[in-house]
């Protein structure tokens, strides 16, 4: 049965996060953004919390506590900050997501270990310059020679991949063909440092500026055959599977950002003050904010029953995709009217609803845009 109680462990989980955001991330979010610095330090003591491998279990380093803690430590995250959630968010779905429910025994113990205390972060190589929303039309090869791989090609847009921390990515390659002609698709793990491997770090986005962007180049890049991540061919399958799961977080963060973008400008309309009373007290002033916290409520909710559903066993796709659209866009909602609560000062970089409205826009950008996720959702339902 569907139950709204949290767990009190969950409950602890959610205060002492918020506490650890508000207390060490807060304070630094606005200048890591200005200077587009990737922190080492932040990553770090988001690793001692506990914050990664958190659906994986302790023999592999993970705590174990499952997903719906994994969301709500992404939600508290992005309340404050969409960098360093977006770090989180994809070192566990992206990155160690794809080494525990795809890897061999040996991969799992080379690599979580490490990934799951924050000391090293693994990248999720799906994304080409031709070859976004169209993940069937990846061009990186891998040719079986003498006993190796050999991977030529490249990607863009890979999250904790150049960075001192990054570890290893997994990266989506065409092995072949298969029997009916189409491409066969097979996933590789590359550590960080390969011989072969360019990591370029992007600079000079707009948003999720101290979250760690790369472009990674792959000229005659070796592996052996043990680096095949799973089985050869099952790599389209898993990269599909990883964005099942990589949609929660995502929603996660649109919830966690719409919180917070929420609670800033809800702050601001009870404070400021204009005809003699606080802003919050004009009735289009007060319909906006019950408006935003509606719809907060309702995002809640429906990623609460695709974590839910997950959590159970339960086919989950459709719903995380519909929490995935649902919650970029509310968050994309709540950040407009926050900076019109705010007025003109809501343009400035010294207030954080500035940021909010910036971060917002790739979550409906990436792990595939809302257009992709509607197309998703009228599939699953017959259309």
């Amino acid at each position: 049965m569907l139950s709204y109680e949290l767990t009190e462990e969950q409950r602890i989980l959610r205060q002492t996060v918020r506490d650890f955001a508000e207390a060490e991330i807060a304070p630094i979010a606005r200048e890591l953004d200005e200077k587009e610095k990737f922190s080492v330090e932040l990553t770090q003591k988001m690793g001692e919390l506990g914050l990664f491998g958190m659906f994986v279990p302790e023999e592999y380093g993970g705590s174990n506590m499952g997903y719906i803690a994994y969301i709500i430590a992404v939600e508290e995250i992005a309340r404050v900050d969409g960098s360093q959630a977006a770090t989180v968010a994809a070192g566990n779905s992206l990155g160690i997501g794809p080494i525990y429910y795809f890897g061999t025994e040996a991969q799992k113990k080379q690599y979580l270990p490490t990934l799951c205390t924050g000391d090293g972060l693994a990248g999720f190589g799906l994304t080409e310059p031709d070859a976004g929303s169209d993940a069937g039309g990846s061009k990186t090869t891998a040719i079986f020679e003498n006993g190796e791989w050999i991977i030529n090609g490249s990607k863009i847009f890979i999250t904790n991949s150049a960075n001192p921390l990054s570890l290893v990515t997994t990266v989506q390659a065409v092995t072949g063909k298969k029997a009916d002609g189409k491409k066969e698709y097979s996933c590789f793990l590359v550590p960080a440092g390969s011989k072969g491997l360019l990591a370029k770090e992007m600079h000079g986005k707009m948003m999720w500026r101290s979250s760690n962007t790369a472009e990674l180049y792959f000229d005659d890049l070796h592996v052996p055959e043990s680096a095949i991540l799973g089985k050869r061919g099952e790599g389209f399958h898993q990269m599909m599977k990883t964005l099942d799961g990589g949609r929660l977080s995502i929603a996660a963060m649109g919830l966690g950002g719409a919180q917070g973008a929420y609670e800033k400008a809800l702050k601001y309309a009870q404070e400021r003050k204009q005809f003699g009373k606080p802003i919050c007290k004009n009735q289009v002033i007060a319909f906006k904010l019950a408006d935003m916290a509606t719809r907060i409520e309702a995002a809640r909710n429906l990623l609460y029953k695709a974590c839910w559903l997950r959590e159970t066993h339960q086919s989950f796709g459709q719903v995380a995709a519909m929490a995935k659209l649902y919650c970029s866009e509310v968050f994309k909602f709540v950040a407009t009217e926050a900076i019109q609560i705010h007025g003109g000062y809501g343009l400035m970089k010294e207030y954080d609803v500035e940021r909010f409205f910036r971060d917002q826009k790739l979550l409906e950008i990436g792990e595939g845009t809302s257009e992709i996720q509607r197309i998703v959702i009228s599939r699953s339902i017959g259309c």
